[in-house]
């Protein structure tokens, strides 16, 4: 990697002229290694050059949002109609150690899960410092000193009961690492642009910024490469925004032009009416796309919540992916990434195993085991699991039709014809019910609880549970009560009735000293109860309730 050419700073002074970042957060110990005056100066150049568009492309969102909640359903857009006309373009595809990626471990980057991730025998390690982790200031430099660690053989870790972990598999998966959506900030690094403005750091570019700078070269050298999963896409221009934030990342550190390869999860409903358009703006830099069912079916959930009763959706372990729309989605997502030579990856099952319950143990592997055989007979060339000993079941669907070949890409599916109407039907049949009302209430103030501990990835009721399912239950309580739905046993669902269900599990919760289950009670009404919906749960409980 050539010398940085941007004037440095150090962690924690201002430079008099031009833009700057401000390290707010406390300095612990190793975190200079992270914070190094070099690292600094590149994240202030992607501030400077891309802050701005970032905030229009956030703007956009909320125009996008009124217009539909207003009546305007989203359509394929017309004026890039020639984009997906064009039979001759295709993406640039799998980089080094991505040929194969039949099975994907996810899971935050803390040292005892990046060793189980890269011990765990999965093609490809999903290294998030999204959606399963809590963004406190030390998972989010720890998370990258784990990286930095892991990628130069130097991780091990020693548990407060004096266990050691260490990597000692062989064959390591690929990492890929998913930086924080453009929504989120960083409130711990504050940029100083030129006019001496001051305002809280992306946490998309400090997380991408901060791992590209450390480790880009090294990966290469490894016989791999920097890549990402981005997350939380509602477009073709947010697309093209990360497109040219890479093109600037491989000219600063002066590696060839379409080194990054991303990975772009179609997890938003406007997203999925453009991912022919994100993959040609992400073409030089593109691997594929993922299905991120959980933060799609919030999605719809958001974008629809005040259009009506049809498109209410019932208890959350109903919206399966055998649903209308969920078909849909994910078959037109296959047959998009086919035409254009990018590779289609399958969401998370989110049943795990209990090794101390051998009954639940077998129904998740029956249940993850359908789940993949399912997306490797539609098409998909890998998929997603949460816990090691899922891979080998999901590995066997994916073997079974893979066979000897990498990746299916030249499965072309001319028979899949999606219709906007189709992305669209939200008709399953199903009630809801005192149970699902309650599941959802219980199920997003654990979580919350664990979230504001430090834990972004919990398992509650042998389910993994994130930030996006987390988001599910609280936006279909806000649903359900602002469209005056019953449950099938006959309960109006209002804010009392939720009241009274949140009464019921802060009783039965396992209290201790020091938990956060008042504060994890009092964000769930604030983004389940109010008249307002906030658009993402974790931007104010992050600002108000969350330690560094």
């Amino acid at each position: 990697m050539t010398t940085p050419t941007a004037p440095p700073t150090t962690p924690t002074t201002l430079t008099q002229q031009g833009p700057a970042i401000e390290i707010t957060g406390p300095l612990r110990e190793r975190y200079d290694e992270i914070l190094t005056a070099e690292a600094i100066a590149f994240l202030t150049e992607l501030h400077h050059r891309f802050g701005h568009r970032r905030h229009d492309r956030l703007a956009d969102r909320m125009r996008r949002r009124f217009e539909i909640g207003n009546g305007h359903d989203p359509q394929f857009r017309d004026d890039t109609a020639h984009i997906r006309a064009d039979e001759n373009w295709r993406v640039a595809g799998a980089g080094p150690g991505l040929e194969d990626r039949r099975v994907e471990i996810t899971g935050p980057t803390d040292p005892k899960m990046t060793i189980n991730a890269l011990n765990s025998g999965a093609r490809v390690w999903l290294a998030d410092q999204e959606d399963a982790t809590s963004p406190t200031w030390k998972n989010v430099i720890e998370g990258q000193l784990s990286l930095r660690d892991a990628i130069r053989g130097e991780l091990s870790f020693t548990s407060p009961q004096g266990k050691e972990y260490r990597v000692t598999a062989e064959r390591t998966p690929t990492i890929v690492m998913r930086p924080r959506g453009w929504h989120l900030t960083e409130k711990h690094i504050r940029f100083i642009d030129r006019t001496g403005r001051p305002m809280a750091a992306s946490g998309s570019l400090v997380d991408f910024g901060l791992y590209f700078f450390h480790n880009a070269q090294a990966l290469i050298d490894a016989g791999r490469g920097p890549y990402f999963y981005i997350a939380k896409l509602e477009s073709a221009d947010e697309a093209k925004l990360w497109d040219d934030i890479f093109t600037f990342a491989e000219e600063y550190a002066g590696i060839p032009h379409g080194t990054i390869r991303a990975t772009v999860l179609i997890e938003t409903l406007p997203a999925a009416f453009e991912m022919e358009e994100i993959l040609y703006e992400l073409r030089d830099h593109c691997a594929g796309l993922n299905a991120g069912r959980w933060d799609y079916i919030f999605s719809i959930i958001k974008t629809y919540r005040g259009r009506g009763a049809r498109f209410v959706l019932p208890d959350r372990s109903e919206v399966t992916m055998t649903v209308p729309f969920m078909r849909a989605y994910t078959e037109l997502l296959v047959k998009t990434c086919h035409k254009r030579g990018a590779f289609a990856i399958g969401g998370m099952s989110a049943f795990i195993p209990n090794r101390r319950d051998p009954e639940v143990t077998q129904r998740a592997l029956e249940k993850v085991a359908a789940d993949k055989k399912r997306e490797a007979g539609d098409g998909f060339d890998g998929t997603w699991v949460a816990h090691p000993d899922l891979i080998p079941a999901a590995q066997a669907e994916f073997d079974a039709v893979l066979g000897e070949r990498p990746n299916q890409v030249d499965r072309q599916r001319d028979d899949v014809q999606v219709r906007a109407e189709d992305l669209l039907d939200l008709q399953i049949g199903r009630p809801i019910t005192a149970r699902g009302v309650r599941d959802n209430v219980s199920v997003a103030i654990r979580y919350l609880e664990a979230w504001l501990q430090g834990l972004g990835a919990v398992a509650i009721d042998n389910l993994m549970e994130d930030a996006a399912t987390a988001e599910i239950s609280r936006s279909q309580v806000w649903q359900w009560i602002h469209q005056d739905r019953l449950t099938e046993e006959g309960d109006r669902i209002t804010v009392e009735y939720v009241e009274g269900l949140i009464a019921e599990v802060l009783a039965e919760a396992p209290r201790r000293e020091g938990d956060r289950f008042d504060d994890a009670a009092a964000i769930f009404r604030e983004v389940a109860l109010q008249e307002e919906f906030p658009a993402f749960l974790t931007l104010g409980a992050y600002n108000r309730y969350l330690d560094a």
